[in-house]
């Protein structure tokens, strides 16, 4: 019994990869909306076996690394064949195989712009899995969040309440520039707080609860356009705690 118990924090993360692997399907053949919601579902899972290894102590170094490798496909492939696929969209207009792509050079270094983020997303698993430290926080911005970013990014296409903004989100430009930012964004050496909460007192807490009453706001009032905005929402906030030295 003992055996299988420990085992159940891996199965929930071969979920998240699962999830994952899903989602990267369903991106690379112009489905966003679903590879959004694999990758959200993925999330979930994410959280699910780190909180299942706790409760049942069931850590083990397969575990962390399989916990990586899984991160790496459902919060970098899949978010970077949906960047690829959005380029695709904003290039020609619609989605097809790879092989019928006729584009100019330039025009392939733009697409092929999107594997930035698997790339700096694994260089970021690396580095965590490498580096020890007693740190209660992030330095860069962890992986899941990149993945929810673009998750939302293909889930906004869904609700067209704010059509008219597309046009600018979506364009070529903004989408490159999203990428190269948000890769950047996970190998730099910038703290950023982490949610996990070793007591609820104001004083420890205050920063996290200033971000999850905006996050709050925007979820409730925008729905899937604020969870894309709730990712900026923590970077911004992170850059202003860190001007200010303010210590996590």
């Amino acid at each position: 019994m003992r055996n299988i118990i420990r085992h159940i924090p891996n199965f929930i993360t071969t979920l998240n990869l699962t999830s994952g692997v899903l989602a990267t399907i369903f991106a690379i053949d112009g489905h966003l909306i679903w590879a959004g919601i694999f990758i959200c579902l993925a999330s979930v899972f994410d959280f699910l076996d780190g909180l299942a290894a706790r409760a049942l102590n069931a850590y083990s170094e397969t575990g962390k690394q399989l916990d990586s490798l899984s991160d790496l496909v459902s919060f970098g492939v899949a978010p970077g064949a949906i960047l690829f696929t959005l380029l695709e969209f904003s290039l020609y207009g619609k989605n097809q195989p790879i092989h019928e792509i006729s584009g100019h050079w330039y025009e392939w270094i733009i697409l092929f712009s999107a594997f930035l983020i698997p790339v700096f997303g694994a260089i970021r698993l690396a580095r965590f899995n490498v580096f020890s430290s007693d740190e209660t926080f992030f330095r860069g911005l962890a992986i899941p969040s990149n993945g929810i970013f673009w998750a939302a990014l293909g889930l906004m296409l869904e609700f067209p309440k704010y059509h008219e903004y597309f046009k600018i989100i979506y364009s070529t430009k903004i989408l490159v520039m999203l990428g190269i930012f948000m890769a950047g964004m996970m190998v730099i050496n910038l703290p950023m707080f982490s949610l996990k909460m070793s007591n609820f007192t104001w004083k420890d807490n205050w920063y996290r609860y200033v971000f999850i009453f905006l996050a709050g706001i925007l979820l409730a009032t925008l729905h899937v356009y604020g969870l894309a905005l709730t990712i900026c929402l923590y970077i911004i906030l992170n850059v202003i705690f860190y001007l200010l030295k303010v210590e996590f």
